[in-house]
């Protein structure tokens, strides 16, 4: 089916700015297989329009007098969970996290607070991501329809060395507990760390934060810190996926060893499973992302940007083994998309 032959995407976009709204609504009108439907100034305007038109995706700025996005947010996706796209600076990077967690799908970055010539660079990005909202509409409203009917939970495999106590902790913290994920950690640490690492982690975590058990099941909500000292796979029984742990020998030069369960998620999840390796030393994780990407899988490695060493990201990167290089912040939104979502 061509562009033309299709129904064109209802936009509504939700701005105080008037020349941003103008400029959004031209950009977007610039493509044959958009229309925007109307335009609010704040949130208050765009709720009442939202619920009175339907539109199929909204485009929405945070910062509005008399209601703000995240309000617009809280109360659209109980009323009429519409996939909204948040335009946001780059300055308010948490914002646009906080406002994933709220319901928002996805968001676009705009150089500074009102659109210039040099912001129309954000055109095709906003445009190819209202386009995809065919895709992602029926599970940006599953956030709100979660019942017996989902899909099991996605097996998120995480992978960290020289940095990763930090960015995990911080990845963990900023995960609400309702996500349909399910976590395996491998972090390069001596034995006797990891048990207190975890407790650590489950403090501050919706997740239920273990060391993992041999035989542990990997079920929703839960994050298993594979111990120091052994290497941790999983492994399918059943219908169940379940950890499985084996002492490192003395020739096995990471342990806990990411490569190990990255290998293990890819035969045992397949394209269930997502791959995330973040800072560190060396090249543990490389052939482990090769793997789960040729299995279909989602792989993600830590942005330069973010990453307290670059070594093991970039290895996996070169090897051709990354789909996707985000920054720490954009993992942690990135799994909230993805655990808010149908499998």
């Amino acid at each position: 089916m061509t562009l033309s032959s299709r129904k064109k995407i209802r936009v509504l976009v939700v701005d105080d700015s008037a020349y941003n709204r103008r400029a959004i609504t031209e950009m977007l009108e610039s493509a044959g297989e958009i229309a925007v439907v109307a335009t609010a100034s704040d949130g208050e305007e765009g709720l009442k329009q939202a619920i009175a038109l339907k539109p199929d995706v909204i485009t929405l700025d945070l910062e509005m007098p008399r209601m703000n996005g995240f309000t617009f947010l809280r109360l659209l996706m109980a009323r009429a969970p519409i996939p909204v796209i948040v335009i946001s600076g780059y300055a308010r990077r948490a914002d646009v996290f906080k406002a994933m967690e709220l319901g928002a799908i996805d968001f676009v970055a705009k150089p500074q607070r009102h659109f210039s010539p040099e912001a129309a660079t954000v055109r095709s990005e906003l445009i190819a991501k209202i386009g995809a909202v065919r895709l992602l509409k029926p599970e940006a409203l599953a956030r709100q329809e979660r019942g017996g009917d989902e899909g099991p939970p996605r097996v998120v495999v995480v992978g960290a060395s020289t940095g990763g106590p930090p960015a995990l902790q911080r990845l963990l913290s900023a995960l609400p507990g309702d996500l349909s994920l399910c976590i395996a950690i491998a972090q390069h640490m001596p034995p006797r760390f990891t048990k207190a690492f975890a407790e650590r982690l489950d403090r501050v975590s919706a997740f239920e934060v273990v060391e993992a058990k041999a035989g542990d099941e990997l079920a929703q909500g839960r994050a298993l810190v594979a111990p120091g000292g052994h290497t941790m796979r999983i492994v399918q029984t059943g219908s169940v996926l379940r950890c499985a742990l084996a002492e490192s020998g003395p020739a096995q030069k990471y342990a806990p060893s990411i490569d190990a369960l990255f290998e293990s998620a890819a035969a045992a999840a397949g394209a269930r499973a997502v791959g995330i390796l973040l800072t560190g030393m060396g090249s543990d994780g490389r052939d482990g992302m090769l793997r789960l990407r040729h299995a279909d899988a989602l792989t993600i490695a830590e942005s330069e940007e973010s990453a307290v060493i670059f070594g093991m990201p970039k290895e996996a990167i070169d090897a051709g083994g990354v789909a996707k290089v985000l920054s720490l912040e954009a993992i942690i939104g990135e799994l909230i998309r993805l655990g808010r979502a149908r499998s």
